[in-house]
């Protein structure tokens, strides 16, 4: 009986996950402090998670929270960035680009989404959790 090896075609960012960490904790997005998150389509970065997080105003009544950690190499201390476009974030590091609406990658050797949190918006207060 001959045996095969059995070869792994998975990528590293199917075999390791972005490490959790706690993260709750709450924002009032139409504040002067957060002015970017003002108007549909605005971002901002915040501190908290595993290596920080993009918070993105989809319409008037919807956020998404995203870990600025690329699935594909997050061990390498790089942070996406939201583009020029704000509707695209790419990691410097790899080149895997996603989509902020939802976070799915559609560029690059990244070919899963961003690590997303919780949010829920009372019309005034945001709070972001995982």
């Amino acid at each position: 009986m001959v045996f095969q090896p059995l070869f792994n075609s998975c990528s590293k960012d199917e075999k390791e996950t972005i490490p959790y960490v706690y993260v709750n904790f709450y924002i009032q997005p139409n504040s002067t402090l957060y002015i970017n998150l003002n108007h549909v389509g605005g971002y901002e970065y915040l501190t908290g998670g595993y290596n920080g997080i993009v918070v993105y105003r989809v319409n008037t009544e919807t956020f998404v929270a995203f870990d600025r950690a690329c699935p594909y190499d997050f061990k390498n201390n790089c942070r996406i960035e939201v583009e020029h476009s704000s509707i695209t974030a790419i990691d410097s590091c790899c080149g895997s680009r996603f989509l902020l609406t939802d976070g799915s990658p559609f560029q690059g050797p990244a070919s899963v989404s961003l690590k997303q949190y919780k949010t829920n918006y009372d019309g005034n207060y945001l709070h972001i959790t995982n």
